[in-house]
């Protein structure tokens, strides 16, 4: 299985990525990870990556292109994985397509999760965290047994400063910006499969098994 996994902020992409490189006992390859692994490692690709996250810059495509290859031909990844943050856009897309190419592959499906921009508005707003421990609630759909504290520490719960209504309104539509040429791309190649990622979570994963079964 060479899979690629698509979706807005919130729409539940990390839970359904846990569960699938479970079933399939795929490595879950994210690019946020990939950057992580390479500048603790200090290797080549890790030091340019740093030069540019260091200054609060974009890794540029061609760095970013360059990592993931590197980290799809290691051992791990040669039988089947899960791609999780790439690619973001087309021209990512089309390099994915040419590393795959070098080794007479293809990928097997892309999965998208569907969710309608106000559902991601409400579940992202809601959200509440314990600063102490890390539990998440949130507000309507999972609250701590007492308003505003976390129930295993007793701390006193926040909204995460990127959890604000405005920024979350920004981070959806520069994804859906981004985001809606690759899904074109994808499904004039007849490899993409929309999820309905409103449903129960375990109902999302059934779909998406289903899907690649």
């Amino acid at each position: 299985m060479k899979l690629v996994i698509l979706g807005p902020p919130g729409a539940g992409k990390g839970t359904q990525a846990e569960s699938i490189v479970k079933k399939y006992n795929v490595p879950h390859i994210s690019t946020g990870d990939i950057f992580r692994e390479n500048i603790k490692n200090d290797t080549e690709l890790g030091k340019k990556a740093k030069s540019y996250m260091d200054k609060g810059l974009l890794v540029p495509d061609e760095l970013v292109i360059e990592l993931v290859e590197d980290r799809l031909n290691k051992d791990d990844a040669k039988d089947g994985f899960l791609l999780d943050g790439f690619p973001r856009t087309v021209a990512q897309g089309v390099s994915l397509d040419s590393i795959l190419d070098k080794n007479n592959e293809k990928l097997t499906k892309v999965i998208n999760i569907n969710v309608d921009p106000e559902i991601l508005i409400e579940r992202a707003v809601g959200r509440r965290i314990c600063k102490s421990c890390g539990a998440t609630y949130h507000v309507a759909f999972n609250p701590p047994k007492e308003e505003g504290i976390c129930d295993k520490d007793g701390t006193k719960l926040i909204q995460r400063d990127d959890d604000v209504e405005e920024t979350v309104r920004t981070r959806i539509s520069v994804y859906f910006d981004q985001t809606a040429p690759l899904i074109d791309y994808y499904k004039a190649q007849g490899l993409l499969m929309d999820i309905d990622g409103s449903q129960n979570i375990d109902k999302v994963f059934e779909d998406i098994v289903s899907g690649l079964e």
